[in-house]
């Protein structure tokens, strides 16, 4: 700061500025450098597990998948109903636990996703679903 622009401080015409600088910690200056760095490939697989389980007991093992964040695919067709139900009210839970999602595939079978994963429908599951009347020159050739 030259003597021209003191004066002018001085006279309250100009005010100073003042910086501050404050220094980082030795050994924290190295830590961060590298905690902002992410990893946009990954060379980590995503597995899929499909389980035809047919006693309850096998419920932990499946729960240990999905924390362990794979996608656990249940078929129920050759489990017991009452069996069945238990299993996915359990797997249901563990996996809103996890802020996971499920969905049913088809009739006994079920998928049950972790987090890191998005469950999406297909455009036309959503369109036979729904609940939208068909324009009139559509409605006779619904099969």
């Amino acid at each position: 700061m030259g003597l021209l622009d003191r004066f002018w401080g001085w006279l309250g015409i100009r005010e100073e500025d003042e910086q501050q600088f404050m220094e980082l910690p030795p050994g924290l200056e190295k830590e961060n450098k590298t905690a902002n760095l992410v990893s946009i490939h990954s060379s980590k697989n995503i597995k899929v597990m499909v389980c035809e389980p047919e006693k309850f007991d096998e419920v932990q093992a499946l729960a240990e998948h999905l924390k362990n964040r794979k996608q656990v695919i249940l078929n129920f067709e050759s489990t017991a109903p009452e069996v069945s139900q238990r299993i996915i009210d359990f797997i249901s839970g563990a996996t809103y636990a996890l802020d996971g999602q499920s969905q049913q595939l088809g009739r006994n079978i079920f998928l049950f996703a972790p987090s890191n994963v998005e469950v999406a429908k297909d455009h036309r599951v959503l369109m036979r679903k729904s609940s939208t009347p068909l324009p009139e020159g559509l409605k006779g050739d619904r099969r």
